[in-house]
């Protein structure tokens, strides 16, 4: 055999050996079958001799290929085994299961994708969850500090005292937290609701045994939050003055009988309901009375709190009552049309506008009260009677008011006109007027003393009103040492009342008309 075919031969199996070597790396990196087929066909062209390519530089790239296939393999292994520790140190840490890969084989393109989203999710799943642990931590720490409460139990330690970073941050220790941390709120509120109590205790406590100021201030400090020292703080206070109330018996129920009044008031009780509670009338100052006006205070206190709103309803509708009754007695009195500043007119405003909405105050209430009727299967009392009654009576007692007064007033100018008929008008001050000298209304101008003394004593006077007055007979001052001479114009005759200062009635000129003269008792003006 020649030389040559020799090299040929050693050279097809050098081939040979290079194709199978090609194929095993193919397989060991996972190159799948169409891509073997793809890169048979590309060492097949090179065997053709296709161009100018020699077997030599046919070996060479086949070299160059195999180095660069190594080098992805490397490179995909070292991947694949810091994404396995990635996912290891996150799924501990999460607690959930790892990632399901072959460890042996060279992964793919796909299946390092794959895995690299599967490793960012988990990534962002425990970025959620430690944000939320951590929140969640801060406020048991609070809640904890608030209620004195030392971690108990390994897992509130773990939670409290450990590392953030060592806890496990799986659902189940989420869920426990998220419970815990209700638990503890729920304690929080219950001791904030006791201490608030125990705060309105002591306030009626100082109100009723009259505490001072100065000794309230000693327990300002304890006046606000929930800690357990300040609880405790609380029901100490709470106890002393319970025991100062023992010992001021009388006047802390006098104090809840005040108490009792005001709520009274605000239910609008009626005497008879006031006095159905037999033990307000008690004497004897005993811890089993207390115990009774306790416990009466707490029923009305409850009884006010469940109708408030339709008792607030009828205190609006006594204010604006007692207001409307107001503008009525104004509008009755003559006097308030020489006010000042518009006085008048705000008040006929006001006076319509209650006109308008009382009625519709009332319609209001007297639905909601139908209501409250038909759901507690009762009636709703104002001062001992149905509430519409009570308004109907009210009414009633108004209209009956003003025609009391319409037929006082008729009455009045009744008998005053049938006094001017017998006896003559009186005469009124002038109002002033202009261009008349500044003197006061109803004052009458000074007469000279000469004149008055040398006038008879039935002469006239014009006074400044302009009238003219006709005096009755009187008796003058005789000389000294003589009789008193009695001056009259009787018809010849003396009488008794003829002396008497102004027992005569006076004869007015009002309007330049003179009265007709009459004859009274003997006497004739």
């Amino acid at each position: 055999m020649r030389r040559s075919e020799v090299l040929a031969e050693e050279s097809i199996v050098c081939l040979q050996k290079a194709l199978n070597h090609l194929r095993e790396i193919w397989e060991l990196i996972g190159i799948p079958e169409d891509q073997r087929l793809q890169r048979t066909e590309v060492v097949k062209k090179h065997i053709k001799e296709e161009g100018e390519t020699t077997i030599l530089q046919l070996e060479k790239d086949l070299r160059t290929q195999v180095e660069l296939m190594r080098k992805q393999k490397k490179e995909r292994r070292q991947e694949l085994k810091l994404l396995q520790e990635q996912d290891q140190e996150l799924c501990e840490i999460l607690c959930m299961p790892h990632y399901d890969i072959d460890s042996n084989s060279v992964p793919s393109l796909e299946e390092l994708n794959q895995f690299r989203q599967h490793v960012a999710t988990l990534r962002e799943t425990k970025a959620s969850r430690r944000e939320e642990f951590v929140n969640i931590k801060r406020q048991i720490i609070l809640c904890m500090e608030e209620l004195d409460h030392t971690p108990d139990t390994s897992f509130e330690r773990d939670v409290v005292c450990e590392d953030e970073d060592a806890f496990c941050l799986s659902l189940e220790n989420i869920a426990t937290l998220q419970k815990l941390l209700r638990q503890l709120e729920m304690r929080k509120s219950q001791n904030e609701a006791v201490c608030e109590g125990l705060r309105a205790q002591i306030r009626e406590l100082w109100d009723r045994l009259q505490i001072p100021a100065e000794e309230r201030e000693a327990v300002a400090t304890v006046m606000t939050g929930s800690k357990a020292k300040v609880k405790k703080a609380l029901q100490l206070e709470v106890d002393r003055l319970e025991e100062l109330k023992m010992q001021n018996m009388k006047k802390v129920i006098e104090a809840i009988r005040v108490e009792l009044a005001q709520y009274w008031d605000q239910c609008f009780y009626s005497q008879e309901q006031r006095q159905a509670f037999a033990p307000y009338y008690d004497e004897d100052y005993t811890e089993n009375l207390l115990q009774l006006h306790d416990a009466e205070i707490v029923r009305l206190k409850n009884y006010y709190e469940v109708h408030k709103e339709l008792f607030e309803g009828v205190q609006k509708w006594e204010e604006s009552w007692r207001l409307f009754l107001e503008f009525e007695r104004k509008a009755s009195d003559p006097s308030r049309f020489t006010n000042r500043g518009g006085n008048l007119l705000k008040e006929e405003k006001q006076r319509a506008k209650l006109q308008k909405t009382l009625p519709k105050l009332e319609e209001e209430l007297k639905a909601r009260i139908e209501t409250w009727e038909q759901e507690h299967s009762k009636a709703f009392v104002v001062n001992g009677q149905k509430f519409m009654e009570y308004v109907m009576e009210q009414w009633e007692m108004h209209r009956l008011e003003k025609e009391r007064a319409k037929q006082e007033r008729q009455l009045k100018n009744k008998k005053q006109t049938e006094t001017e008929m017998l006896y003559g008008s009186i005469p009124r001050t002038p109002n002033k007027r202009q261009g008349l000298t500044p003197n006061r209304p109803g004052k009458v101008r000074k007469l000279n003393t000469t004149t008055m003394s040398n006038a008879t004593a039935n002469s006239s006077i014009r006074p400044a009103f302009g009238g003219t007055v006709y005096r009755s007979p009187v008796s003058r001052l005789p000389p000294s040492g003589s009789k008193p001479i009695i001056t009259s114009t009787c018809l010849g005759k003396k009488t008794p009342q003829a002396g008497r200062n102004g027992a005569n009635k006076e004869n007015l000129e009002l309007n330049g008309s003179i009265l007709s003269a009459r004859t009274f008792k003997g006497f004739q003006i």
